[in-house]
C-alpha cells in the first residue's frame, strides 16, 4: 500500500468516525423571531451563523437576524464586535434581538448583533475540539503522477485561550515514490485579551523541494489585534518575530540558524445567505534580521461554498510562496500552486 492511499484512508476514518456529540444534553432553546422554539445543543455562533444540534433533525444553521433570544444554563464565551469578552450562560429578554447574559454580580441585556462568536466552554475533553479537514487529489495516466492535498485545522478552545493545529501537504507520487514535497505544519497557543488583543506563541515545520529547503523549524512569538471583526468578516494584523533554523535540500550545506520579523495580514469573509459562501485569506511577510540579506513572502486564498449542509464544503486552495534568496541557488525562489478541495467541518 503506497503512501497517497494511506493518507485517503486516514482521512475517511476521520470522516465518518462518529463524534460524540451524544454525550451532550440537548438543554439549550432558541427563540425564533416567528415564536418558534428549536430545543437542542447550542453548538457555536460565527460569522452571524449558529449551529444548533436538534434531535432527529440533525446539524442545522439558523441565522441571527432570525433570532429573538437564547436559553441556555451553559457557560459560554461570549466575543463582542467592541472587543469585549463575557463568560456567561444566557436567559432570555423580553426584547427581541437580546439575550440576558451575568457579568460579576449584574445581569446586562446585549443584543445579539453586537456579538461576533459564541463558543461553548465544555467540560468535556474531547468535546472542546472544532476543526476542518480537507482532501484534493489528481492523476495524471500519461505519468503515472498521483498528486495528494491534504489540509485542515484543529482547534482546541479552553477559557480565554486556545491551542491551535494547522496543516497543509501538497505530496506527489510516481510509482510509488514521492517525488516533490510541499508541505507546513503549525502548532499555536493563543490567549484572548480585551480591546481585540491576543498574544501568540508558536511552533512550526515544513518542506518546500521547489525552493531548496528540505526542513525549516521555526520558533514565533508576536500578537494579534482584529480590526474589524463583525458577523460577516474579520481582518487583523499580526507582528511578532520568528527563530529558524533551515536545512538545504543540499547534503553538502551546513544547517541556517537565524532570526526573522514576521508581518501578517488576514481577511476573511462569509456570506450566510444561499449560496453560503466562505473566503480566508492571509499575506505573510518575514524580513531576515540575521546573516544574508532576505525575505520570504506567502499569500493562501482559500474560497469555498456549502453542499448538502453547513458540515460539507468544496472549494480550493491557492498558494504563492517566494524566497529573495533560497538556500540553494541554482533552484527556483517561487512555487505555487491550486488544490480543488473536499472539506468537512467538524463542530
Amino acid at each position: 500500500m503506497n503512501k497517497a492511499t494511506i493518507h485517503i484512508i486516514l482521512f475517511l476514518i476521520l470522516m465518518v468516525y462518529p463524534k460524540i456529540e451524544g454525550l451532550a444534553q440537548k438543554i439549550d432553546s432558541i427563540i425564533h423571531v416567528n415564536g418558534n422554539v428549536l430545543t437542542g445543543d447550542f453548538k457555536k455562533m460565527e460569522y452571524g451563523i449558529i449551529t444548533y444540534k436538534m434531535q432527529g433533525m440533525g446539524t442545522i444553521s439558523v441565522e441571527e437576524p432570525f433570532v429573538s433570544t437564547i436559553i441556555s444554563k451553559k457557560q459560554f464565551e461570549i466575543i463582542m464586535k467592541n472587543g469585549l469578552i463575557y463568560y456567561s450562560s444566557f436567559e432570555p429578554s423580553d426584547s427581541t434581538g437580546e439575550v440576558i447574559i451575568k457579568t460579576g454580580s449584574e445581569k446586562v441585556s446585549i443584543k445579539i448583533d453586537d456579538i461576533v462568536e459564541i463558543h461553548p466552554i465544555k467540560r468535556n475533553f474531547w468535546m472542546r475540539f472544532s476543526g476542518r479537514l480537507s482532501l484534493g487529489a489528481n492523476y495524471a495516466k500519461s505519468s503515472n503522477l498521483t498528486t495528494l492535498a491534504f489540509s485542515g485545522n484543529m482547534t482546541y478552545r479552553r477559557e480565554k485561550s486556545s491551542f491551535n493545529a494547522t496543516w497543509n501537504l501538497n505530496l506527489s507520487y510516481q510509482t510509488d515514490s514521492l517525488v516533490t514535497n510541499n508541505s507546513e505544519i503549525d502548532v499555536t497557543w493563543q490567549r484572548l485579551f480585551k480591546n481585540k488583543w491576543s498574544s501568540l506563541l508558536g511552533f512550526g515545520t515544513s518542506q518546500n523541494q521547489q525552493l531548496g529547503i528540505q526542513r525549516r523549524y521555526s520558533l514565533n512569538l508576536g500578537a494579534i489585534k482584529d480590526i474589524a471583526n463583525n458577523t460577516w468578516s474579520r481582518f487583523y494584523l499580526a507582528g511578532g518575530i520568528s527563530g529558524l533554523k533551515e536545512q538545504s535540500t543540499d547534503t553538502n550545506a551546513p544547517a541556517n540558524t537565524d532570526m526573522a520579523g514576521l508581518v501578517r495580514v488576514g481577511y476573511d469573509i462569509y456570506k450566510y445567505t444561499s449560496p453560503k459562501v466562505a473566503l480566508q485569506s492571509n499575506l505573510s511577510f518575514l524580513p531576515y534580521l540575521t546573516g544574508d540579506a532576505r525575505y520570504r513572502m506567502g499569500l493562501n486564498l482559500n474560497p469555498s461554498v456549502s453542499i448538502f449542509d453547513n458540515n460539507f464544503k468544496v472549494g480550493f486552495n491557492f498558494y504563492y510562496t517566494y524566497d529573495s534568496n533560497p538556500p540553494d541557488s541554482s533552484l527556483s525562489n517561487e512555487d505555487y500552486g491550486i488544490d480543488f478541495q473536499l472539506s468537512y467541518i467538524i463542530n
